[in-house]
């Protein structure tokens, strides 16, 4: 005779007999993630500060009234940060429903019916033949009333259900570091787009000062070819000068309403004016940034820590569907009331009913199903490696390279600075030959055009050094605090 004991035993030979053979040809990831960076952004041996910029407060970093109005409004109001706000809603739920999977799954459940067997049936005629005392004899037909709790639950031996839960929390607090990340690009998007535009007004402006230059030499060239000292050709070349300067008015006035346009949207609006102050963009000089130690930004970037986050999940995914391999456990129970008269529904002992019922299941045939699905996990947790490592060396070269810019652009600044000071006194100059009839027309015009170039691309060098500005700030991962 087959003891209770000995069942058990068997049982758990098939369990140990099942996960030896399903883990024996799993292939398992070795690679571990590479979080090493240099100790510092220079090939220099210069002393290392830990002092970082971007720990400073957005409203603290940007001290134009007009821009942060714009960056606050576009932090309640921008849309795609809005989607962005609603997905990690999703994350959390999708935690939460991880959560309840490792749970009892507990139901309540009500029913009534009715039942006729035939009389020529099995079950109908040995219910002709029960002998039943006058008075106590079954209804024909039957009826059947009953209510009950019914419960579930698989137990989670090899952690699969937590481990699932565990990787929806990951995917959830990478949801959020997405969410930070965003909300750094949209800083600096305004920003960017702000300086621009400070940018283009100061090109208006130049645009229509030499205009008003070049009005003014046209008509000294009017008056000396009423002299006779210069020919049409000198009259009509100054008149080119003049239409081509305005047209670029224009232009610069276009590029004007898409730059405030462009902000508009990213605020959340309708097109309408951007209020600012465009008389002192000349004069801006950024501050000092600290970029502290290249280590800070495992912290300090949020793309950096949801790709972290995203590997750790990928790891749980890799635990999860190796546990799909090994066999499971489950348990089932029910406790209720049943009776065919209601008067009799809550009369116990007699219409207590209740179960309790353990299983236990392991792929056998479906075994390669399985197999593939665990492949991907290995070759996704491979993805969120390489993902990880290259979002590090990105953020590294970001910081590195906006390094670069704000030293290159500063030099840059002040070497055009002293080209434009330059150009602008060998406009007097080119002038007063000209009067004297001791300088061709022609170099007063080329002089006047290299002036104006100089200009403008002076305030496009201000523009890139207020650029590099703004995007070291985010490449340091500041702006989300």
């Amino acid at each position: 005779m087959i003891s209770k004991r000995n069942i058990a035993k068997s049982l758990g030979m098939v369990c140990l007999i099942l996960v030896v053979s399903s883990c024996g040809s799993l292939e398992k990831v070795t690679k571990e993630a590479n979080r090493t960076v240099p100790e510092n952004y220079t090939s220099s041996s210069a002393t290392i500060d830990s002092t970082n910029t971007a720990e400073v407060h957005w409203q603290d970093y940007f001290t134009d009234p007009y821009l942060n109005a714009l960056i606050d409004t576009a932090l309640s109001n921008n849309q795609e940060l809005n989607i962005t706000m609603q997905e990690i809603e999703i994350a959390r739920n999708e935690a939460r429903a991880r959560k309840g999977e490792y749970m009892p799954y507990v139901n309540f459940g009500a029913g009534a019916g009715i039942d006729k067997p035939g009389r020529y049936t099995s079950k109908g005629a040995n219910d002709a033949t029960t002998d039943i005392k006058p008075g106590m004899e079954m209804p024909d037909p039957l009826p059947d009333y009953m209510f009950g709790l019914n419960a579930t639950w698989e137990v989670d031996i090899w952690h699969k259900l937590r481990n699932a839960r565990q990787s929806a929390l990951r995917r959830y607090a990478a949801s959020v570091e997405g969410k930070n990340f965003m909300v750094t690009n949209l800083i600096a998007e305004i920003s960017r787009s702000y300086y621009e535009l400070l940018a283009l007004d100061n090109q208006l402006d130049i645009i229509n000062q030499n205009i008003t230059l070049q009005s003014n030499a046209l008509e000294i060239v009017k008056m000396q070819k009423q002299a006779a000292r210069v020919t049409e050709l000198a009259v009509r070349k100054f008149e080119a000068e003049v239409f081509h300067t305005k047209s670029l008015q224009y232009d610069v006035q276009q590029k004007i309403v898409e730059t405030e346009n462009r902000i508009n949207f990213l605020v959340g609006r309708f097109p309408q004016k951007v209020e600012r102050s465009s008389d002192a963009f000349a004069n801006l000089i950024p501050d000092t940034i600290h970029s502290g130690v290249p280590s800070q930004l495992l912290e300090n970037r949020p793309d950096v820590r949801q790709a972290e986050l995203e590997l750790a999940a990928a790891k749980l995914d890799v635990k999860v569907a190796k546990a799909k391999f090994y066999p499971s456990v489950g348990i089932s129970a029910g406790v209720g009331f049943q009776a065919f008269n209601p008067q009799y529904l809550i009369k116990t002992p007699q219409s207590l009913l209740f179960s309790l019922a353990g299983d236990i299941a392991a792929p056998l045939i479906n075994r390669a199903a399985i197999k593939a699905t665990y492949n991907n996990a290995n070759a996704k947790q491979l993805q969120a490696i390489y993902n990880y490592e290259q979002t590090l060396l990105n953020a590294y070269i970001e910081v590195a390279n906006q390094m670069a810019k704000i030293s290159n652009m500063e030099k840059s600044y002040e070497l055009k600075s002293k080209e434009v000071d330059a150009l602008t006194e060998s406009i007097k100059i080119s002038n007063g030959l000209f009067r004297s009839a001791r300088a061709d027309y022609m170099e007063v015009l080329l002089t006047q055009r290299d002036a104006l170039e100089s200009k403008f691309e002076l305030i496009e060098t201000k523009q890139q050094q207020m650029n590099a500005f703004v995007n070291m700030y985010k490449a340091l991962g500041g702006g989300w605090k």
